[in-house]
């Protein structure tokens, strides 16, 4: 079986080295020169640590990340640093944060030498199996999977004319250059129309981010210092996490999600994963844990119909009597079965993010005042059922 992958993020890679583990024939198409993730970290919850070691990446994982991530106070705080609410422990859960760097490499390692194709720009999917990588011929294959991010070309071919929307804020995000005293609190502080996460890494490098209300299309003359004027006077260590973080490291992101959900992640032989689907906000530190999911669930549905495969998939085909098989029928069922199981729960965890962006970034003094006295009055127990829910998942049986 013949898959064609386009686009190398997280969810792409992942889903790459689960169908080729799988038995598939896999070719990733990424149009940059080189498959590189920017400088920032990924909070990867349980749910995205039990789609890892589904796809057989639990060790190479756990190598590149640690528990005490667990350990540290979160939950939200004030501009001076006291507490608005802080999270139960048990509500956190299993939670690693890591490079995406690092991710990057694990994924790229457990890949046949030759599966990434870089410089290589699709232009166009059919629902036939067909893509299109630049002024070149068409190639075939038995099934597309479009994971080329919140710009997907591939989707289009789903449903036309859905695009990004922009949230209203963008964020900064960066890595220290060297560890940083945290003394034990991690989380979010937020402010009003400002707001900054603190996340530690494994070698005790910290990865931020600061989030600001601002024009899609605002332009700064230094990242570093626009960051640091907004924050100079917040509670410590945010000075001394900005200014341990080289400028060059330091980069800008307009956040956006999609403008409408998508009616269906699936069409003929073309499928969506990742932003592609259901591009998020980050509100929720899920963008990549559905990616995950989507990976490992198309694995585990796919995966039967790759071990009886024998040659390409043809529509005249037919379905065994055990339900799974080599047709057409067998990959179109899964296909269908993926979009039910993914469509719902990832569509639900982005507008939840979405709404919580909106309630995080509040600008006026007197809503900002009563969404801090209602975090600081919700119940812990409310507090971690939400968490809860949101983390609560298992990869399907086949």
């Amino acid at each position: 079986m013949k898959i064609a992958i386009v686009g190398a993020g997280i969810g792409g890679l992942s889903a790459a080295v689960g169908l080729q583990k799988a038995g598939a024939q896999v070719t990733v198409f990424e149009r940059a020169a080189e498959v590189r993730a920017g400088g920032s970290g990924l909070s990867v919850f349980a749910n995205g640590l039990r789609a890892l070691q589904s796809l057989g990446l639990g060790p190479q994982f756990a190598a590149i990340t640690d528990k005490k991530a667990e350990s540290f106070a979160a939950g939200q705080r004030r501009p001076d640093g006291r507490w608005i609410a802080r999270l139960p422990t048990d509500s956190v859960g299993e939670l690693r944060i890591v490079d995406r760097a690092d991710l990057h490499r694990i994924l790229l390692d457990a890949l046949d030498e030759g599966t990434v194709r870089t410089n290589a720009f699709v232009t166009s999917a059919s629902i036939a199996g067909t893509v299109t990588v630049g002024p070149g011929p068409q190639e075939n294959f038995d099934l597309v999977i479009g994971a080329d991010g919140l710009n997907s070309q591939v989707r289009e071919t789903i449903k036309s004319g859905i695009g990004p929307r922009y949230s209203g804020y963008s964020s900064w995000r960066g890595i220290t250059e060297r560890p940083v005293d945290l003394d034990g609190a991690a989380g979010e502080t937020v402010g009003r129309g400002l707001r900054f996460g603190i996340a530690p890494l494994k070698d005790e490098r910290v990865y931020w981010f600061a989030v600001a209300n601002m024009p899609q299309h605002a332009s700064f003359a230094d990242e570093k210092a626009a960051v640091r004027d907004l924050f100079s006077s917040w509670h410590a260590p945010i000075a001394e996490l900005i200014a341990t973080t080289p400028s060059d490291r330091i980069r800008r992101t307009a956040i956006s999600d999609l403008a409408a959900p998508l009616p269906t992640y699936h069409r003929g032989r073309v499928v969506l994963l990742g932003d592609a689907a259901h591009a998020m906000t980050p509100n929720l530190g899920q963008g990549g844990g559905q990616a995950l999911e989507d990976a490992a669930t198309l694995t585990a549905l796919l995966a039967p119909v790759i071990a009886d495969s024998s040659g390409p998939v043809s529509p005249a085909d037919s379905v065994s009597s055990a339900g799974t098989s080599t047709s057409a029928g067998g990959v179109d069922v899964q296909l269908r079965r993926y979009d039910r199981l993914r469509k719902r729960r990832s569509q639900s965890i982005a507008a939840k993010s979405r709404i919580l962006g909106a309630v995080f970034q509040m600008q006026s003094p007197f809503l900002s005042g009563i969404r801090d006295a209602i975090f600081s009055a919700a119940p812990a127990k409310v507090t971690a059922a939400q968490a809860a829910s949101v983390q609560k998942w298992h990869p399907p049986s086949a």
